[in-house]
């Protein structure tokens, strides 16, 4: 019988000491943690969540890590993140567009494209990988990000003028990760890898008060296990709810797998 392990992060802020006196205040990225988390339970996942000050780089990547050592052959591993996407400068040459890498802040520092790429590259053939991603993404968009104003919504990005300051204070860590890990484009991905993300790479992803715009508009959808569609209807059925600022990205990688991306959302 097939497996399935879920990991849920949710950080609601982050570290100063590592950014530069920057906390990166969000509302709504934990509950957005529980609510996916919720989510697994119902549908069997054995489940870890990291909430805030949890979701330091040693915990993440060891959950992910545990996922690569116990799943086989036709398991699922289901991950979620809210919180503020990043980016590094690009060392490794994998980024033609815009020569940075992206990122997830987690608390002490942030996780680089390309090592997510090598810990995939841990996993072992046919295993199967879900992401939600309720994050910014894009090294280019975070160049003009609009300040927080009273009622409106926060978006989940580093400001590049913070980005800059963390960088290069920390620029040796970023520079042994890229190395470390290597470019994205050479891990040698077994597993199957679907990834759903908040928007697409020139746009930002809202907080909310509740729930992130994407994790509630994802929600909806979901209907309480009621959506009977594949992944990709999924994608479509959520980004057809969405403001035209804000539309949900649908990305695979590894090797390809046309019956997992054939089946429902969450099924192990």
């Amino acid at each position: 019988m097939a497996k399935g392990l879920s990991i849920h992060i949710g950080l609601n802020s982050v570290d100063p000491d590592h950014y530069e006196g920057w906390d990166g205040t969000l509302a709504a990225c934990e509950a957005d943690a529980k609510d996916m988390q919720a989510i697994a339970k119902k549908r069997l996942f054995g489940s870890t969540r990291l909430l805030t000050s949890e979701a330091t780089s040693t915990a993440v990547i060891g959950a992910i890590r545990t996922g690569a050592k116990q799943l086989k052959k036709g398991d699922l591993l289901f991950i979620s993140y809210s919180g503020h996407g990043g980016q590094v400068r690009d060392t490794n040459r994998d980024e033609e567009k815009d020569r940075y890498d992206e990122t997830w802040l987690l608390f002490d520092r942030q996780l680089v494209d390309d090592e997510l790429y090598a810990l995939f590259g841990e996993f072992k053939p046919g295993v199967r990988i879900f992401v939600l991603s309720d994050s910014c993404h894009s090294g280019t968009v975070v160049r003009a990000i609009p300040a927080f104003v009273g009622g409106g919504p926060r978006v989940r990005a580093m400001p590049r003028s913070v980005g800059k300051k963390v960088e290069a204070a920390h620029a040796a860590l970023y520079r042994k990760i890229q190395k470390d890990a290597g470019p994205a484009e050479t891990a040698r991905i077994r597993s199957s890898v679907v990834l759903i993300s908040g928007c697409q790479d020139n746009q930002l992803s809202s907080d909310g008060d509740r729930n992130g715009l994407f994790t509630a508009r994802l929600r909806s959808v979901w209907r309480g296990g009621k959506f009977n569609g594949n992944l990709r209807a999924f994608r479509d059925k959520i980004a057809a709810g969405m403001p035209s600022d804000q539309t949900p990205n649908y990305f695979t990688a590894g090797t390809p797998d046309a019956a997992f991306e054939a089946k429902r959302p969450f099924t192990i």
